[in-house]
């Protein structure tokens, strides 16, 4: 019954790693920027993160305000968000970063 349960639950992890792209693991960074035209980042720049463990604890600040306050910055000319996951929930992190003077 043990043999059997351990290969059912491997199969479908398998199964899920090769359906979902980085269901095991991600870190990746997207603008939220839609107008990239001409857009200047800036001299400064600051972090703002959230934290989340299990889906179930879930701490931090990452707000585009906290970004700015990081950073020293008061007018905000691009932002991007990152993205670091492992096990889907089981780690979580997501990063504001602010670009400005």
């Amino acid at each position: 019954m043990k043999r059997s349960f351990g290969r059912t639950a491997a199969s479908l992890l398998s199964l899920a790693a090769l359906a979902l792209p980085g269901c095991l693991y991600a870190h990746i960074r997207v603008p939220l920027d839609t107008d990239l035209n001409e857009t200047k980042l800036g001299a400064k720049r600051g972090e703002a993160t959230n934290r989340a463990v299990l889906g179930l604890f879930a701490w931090g600040d990452g707000s585009t305000q906290a970004a700015a306050a990081n950073g020293g910055i008061t007018t905000l000319n691009q932002a991007d968000t990152e993205i670091f996951s492992i096990l889907f929930f089981v780690y979580n992190e997501t990063t504001t970063i602010v670009y400005g003077d």
